[in-house]
C-alpha cells in the first residue's frame, strides 16, 4: 500500500508522518462510486463494494478504484491504524437538506496533543485542525475548506463537484465502531446520490478533478470552475486517463440513471401520488 501510495518508507506516527499519508491518499485513491454502481445495477449479493478494508484496498490495487464515504473512510482508518495513528471512525452529517440523519463517514486522528480530521470523501489534501475555541482552514482554491465549533460540534465548508458553492458538513459523533459504519453503508443500498450517476474526485497537481452527475469538472488553484457535458466515450477516456482507472473496470460501468427523489420525501411521495 505505502510502496503504491508513493512513499517509500512507514512514515512516523506524528504530524508530519499523518501529513505524508493522507496528502499521498489525496491524490492516489479516489472518490468515487465505480463499483458500487456496477454491483447495484449487476445485482450482486453480499456486502456493498469496499465495506471491508481488504476488499476496498484489493480493488484500489487491481482496478485504481476508490469508494463512498463509508467505504472510503473505513478503509483510510484502517490503514492509519495499521500505521499506527489513533484514528477512530467519525460519524457526520452533509448538510444538504434539513433535519437530515447522519448520512456521511470520516475520520479522527490524535495526534501530538491534538485533533486532525482526515477525509476520504472531501479529500482536504492537507489534515484539518479540530480547535475547541479558534476556527481553523486549509487555504487552497481548489481544495480549501474551513472549520468552526457550533453549538458544541464542528462544521466543516467545502466544494463538492455538484455543488461548487460549497456546503456544510456537521461532525455528529467520535470513535463510531465498524459495524455502524456497515450499518450506515448498508442503508444506502436503496437509495443515495451515489447509486444512479457517475461521481469520481480526486486531487492532481494544483487541482481537483472530477465528474459530477454526467459534468466533468476542475477546479482551479485559484478558484476558479471549469465544467462542461461528458458523453460516454469522453467519460471512458477521462476515467482511465484523468482518474488513474483501469479500463477493466470501466469497461463494465453500466451508463447513468436519473436520480429520483429521496423516500419520504415531499418530492417521492407527489410522484407516487401522480
Amino acid at each position: 500500500m505505502l510502496e503504491c501510495l508513493g512513499l517509500s518508507s512507514t512514515p512516523p506516527p506524528d504530524r508530519s508522518g499523518l501529513g505524508a499519508v493522507y496528502g499521498a491518499w489525496c491524490r492516489k485513491v479516489p472518490f468515487d462510486n465505480v463499483r458500487k454502481l456496477i454491483y447495484l445495477r449487476s445485482a450482486q449479493s453480499g456486502a456493498l463494494p469496499g465495506d471491508a478494508p481488504e476488499d476496498f484496498f484489493d480493488a484500489w490495487l487491481l482496478h485504481g478504484t476508490g469508494g463512498t464515504c463509508w467505504a472510503g473512510n473505513g478503509a483510510l482508518q484502517a490503514l492509519l491504524r495499521s500505521l499506527g495513528f489513533d484514528a477512530v471512525r467519525v460519524v457526520a452529517t452533509m448538510l444538504v437538506a434539513p433535519d437530515l440523519p447522519p448520512n456521511h463517514g470520516s475520520v479522527m486522528v490524535r495526534c501530538e496533543a491534538a485533533r486532525y480530521l482526515v477525509d476520504a470523501s472531501i479529500l482536504h489534501a492537507e489534515p484539518l485542525a479540530l480547535e475547541e475555541s479558534a476556527p481553523t482552514h486549509i487555504a487552497h482554491g481548489a481544495w480549501g475548506v474551513r472549520c468552526a465549533r457550533v453549538a458544541r460540534r464542528w462544521i466543516v465548508a467545502w466544494r463538492p463537484l455538484h455543488a461548487t458553492h460549497g456546503i456544510d458538513c456537521r461532525i455528529e459523533r467520535m470513535a463510531a465502531s465498524a459495524r455502524e459504519f456497515h450499518e450506515r453503508h448498508e442503508q444506502s443500498r436503496p437509495w443515495s446520490p451515489f447509486n444512479y450517476a457517475l461521481y469520481a474526485r480526486v486531487n492532481r497537481g494544483d487541482t481537483v478533478l472530477g465528474t459530477a452527475f454526467g459534468q466533468r469538472v476542475t477546479l482551479l488553484a485559484d478558484g476558479e470552475v471549469r465544467q462542461g457535458a461528458l458523453d460516454p466515450a469522453q467519460r471512458a477516456e477521462f476515467l482511465v486517463e484523468q482518474i488513474g482507472l483501469r479500463e477493466s473496470i470501466v469497461a463494465l460501468l453500466p451508463p447513468d440513471l436519473p436520480m429520483p427523489p429521496p423516500p419520504k420525501s415531499q418530492a417521492a411521495s407527489a410522484a407516487a401520488a401522480r
